[in-house]
């Protein structure tokens, strides 16, 4: 289920949200030219992260790991920047907003039981 196109496309819109949340927090944090810097600065930080530390052979991704971690960090990792996004809509004065994508966050999730499990037992192939 975890793999299914429909799963992967509310994921892929996740991410998306997430950064572009990310990057409206980042220009609530700067002031003046700062709020250019950390706008766009957060964004990008966040999408390198999730692009280069990845489980190799990850269904639902590519299949490749720039930097190979275990599927247990990579959980983690997913759901530590879902919850800064959630956090961050919040911040930004859209607690609603923050409620309805932590429930996303959380059907997507709940729907991927297959994918976790999978991540779980990951270890890191080096």
């Amino acid at each position: 289920m975890g793999s299914h196109p429909l799963n992967l496309m509310l994921r892929f819109m996740l991410e998306m949200a997430a950064v572009g949340t990310v990057g409206i927090w980042g220009w609530k944090l700067g002031e003046d030219w700062g709020r250019f810097f950390w706008a766009a600065l957060l964004p990008i930080l966040l999408m390198v992260v999730w692009g280069v530390f990845a489980v190799p052979e990850d269904p639902s991704r590519s299949g490749k790991a720039p930097v190979a971690i275990p599927g247990i960090f990579r959980l983690l990792l997913e759901l530590g920047i879902f919850a800064f996004a959630i956090w961050a809509f919040y911040d930004v004065g859209f607690p609603r907003l923050s409620l309805v994508f932590g429930f996303l966050v959380f059907l997507h999730y709940g729907s991927s039981y297959d994918r976790i499990r999978w991540l779980l037992i990951q270890k890191n192939k080096m």
